[in-house]
């Protein structure tokens, strides 16, 4: 018999299953705030993010816990993934110091590993992807703005060896923004023009290409001002092939703002006209670092020389600087140096994750019940001109993201995009500038700094997310 509501059983139970829902909403959303807290923090202050990594790690397990709905998930390329952690984990036993290789090993595979975790089983809704863009350019902004600081208020870098002053000797301003040299904030500006780029072929309105447009164009600033040969052409060849491929606008545009980069800054034509036409002391070190690693493979082709430990070994195949008091940390070319030290089975795991990943994310084309492209054409018309359409109502839930009100009207605007529109733009986006690490693994191993790694790794988990739950996000 009751006496009370406050003594009635079935009551204390509702009013348990209530506070349990609460609590399930909160860790739900303080989990995905790391994951954002992550995505912006990672270009700014490394330090930060691997701190927000580790509250997402933990949130999540309690969200596992507390939620019995949301469960881990398979993703594409979670296979090669797996194998690389493996293979790279063994390597360790061929390390002349086995205790610096795994600790190296944990620590640095250990927080791929886990971004590509968090990232990859938490973006599940467009509302999602759309915000982590966004705080994935907001970064950008204040990585851009620091650059033109730098370059406005001037940076001497003559004695910071990132150039041969003998061969350059005009050049003394290379800007590197929040990030550790110039080399290394071309490959991360690289990566965010294509990021920009995808969503602006995809955008459905005028005044969305316009603000990607722009921001294409500061980024192309940036980077022309870090002097950065490699990075400057790898982005040049890409919208090039594009170009021909796609679009000859695309190809027109390319030249005329390289152009006029160019006509801006001699500087910056005669350190790409250096490339085809004579040979600093750059590019002679990294022929020669390239000779030694490939030695290095063929005396340890299986297991290579142990993770991290390629400045450990190459003084034993030095042919170039004969024991200069230089430490030599990576081979200046990202596939010799996962082969040199993982050996050629971590090499192949790797790359198996790394271009499926690049192929999938060009590959994905995303359509709302089969319409066509004049249907989506139609769509866009009416979106300019204000009306609502069944398009418009397939835009995410969340028409505004939680960044929101941090911006105007206008920038709430340039928030919303079609489902369809947004997931095409954002695959085609990291298609390519996962690509142009890939261009840029030629000439330098971007992926031995620990930022540019985690970055990887968080588009590759992006990408194999979106390909995922594209039926789910845009049934959203």
């Amino acid at each position: 018999m009751r006496t009370s509501s406050g003594t009635d059983p079935d009551f204390r139970q509702r009013r348990r299953d209530a506070a349990r829902e609460r609590w399930k909403g909160r860790i739900a959303r303080w989990s995905w705030y790391a994951v954002l807290a992550e995505t912006f923090l990672l270009a700014l202050y490394p330090a930060g993010a691997i701190a927000a990594l580790l509250a997402a790690v933990l949130l999540l397990l309690v969200r596992l816990r507390l939620d019995p709905s949301f469960c881990l998930r398979h993703l594409p390329f979670d296979v090669p993934a797996g194998l690389f952690i493996l293979i790279s984990g063994v390597s360790v036993l061929a390390s002349p110091d086995r205790g610096f290789s795994f600790y190296n090993w944990y620590n640095l595979v250990g927080v791929y590993a886990l971004t590509y975790l968090v990232v990859g089983q938490q973006i599940r809704t467009s509302a999602q992807l759309r915000e982590w863009l966004t705080a994935l350019g907001m970064a950008a902004v204040l990585v851009v703005l620091y650059g033109f600081y730098q370059y406005v208020f001037g940076i001497d870098i003559s004695a910071m060896k990132w150039v041969d002053g003998d061969a350059f000797p005009e050049l003394r301003k290379r800007v590197f923004s929040t990030w550790e040299n110039p080399n290394i904030l071309a490959g991360y500006l690289d990566i965010m023009i294509c990021m920009a780029f995808g969503l602006f072929i995809k955008a459905d309105s005028k005044g969305k290409r316009c603000v990607l447009g722009v921001a294409m164009l500061l980024l192309a600033a940036c980077l022309a001002m870090t002097y950065a040969r490699g990075a400057c052409l790898v982005i040049a060849i890409l919208f090039a092939i594009y170009g021909v491929l796609k679009d000859r606008r695309v190809l027109l545009t390319c030249l005329v703002v390289g152009g006029g980069l160019l006509l801006l800054d001699p500087v910056l034509y005669e350190r790409l006209a250096s490339v085809f036409t004579k040979v600093d002391t750059s590019s002679e070190m990294r022929l020669a670092f390239w000779e030694s690693t490939v030695a290095m493979i063929q005396d340890h082709p299986f297991l290579g020389i142990g993770w991290g430990a390629y400045w450990m070994v190459y003084p034993e195949y030095d042919f170039y600087l004969q024991g200069a008091d230089i430490r030599i940390v990576h081979a200046h070319n990202l596939y010799l140096n996962y082969a040199a030290e993982i050996g050629l089975p971590g090499a192949a795991a790797f790359l198996w994750f790394f271009f499926g990943t690049m192929i999938t994310a060009l590959r994905q084309t995303f359509r709302v019940n089969g319409s066509s492209k004049a249907q989506e054409a139609e769509v866009s018309k009416k979106n300019e001109e204000g009306k609502e359409t069944k398009e418009e109502q397939q835009v995410d839930e969340c028409a505004v993201s939680s960044f929101a009100p941090l911006f105007l009207p206008f920038w709430q605007e340039f928030l919303q995009w079609p489902a369809s529109r947004l997931l095409e733009g954002a695959s085609l986006g990291m298609g390519l500038a996962v690509l142009s690490i890939a261009l840029n693994g030629l000439t330098d191993d971007l992926l031995f700094n620990i930022p540019s790694s985690m970055l990887f790794w968080m588009l590759a988990a992006a990408a194999s997310a979106v390909s995922l739950q594209h039926e789910e996000i845009i049934a959203s």
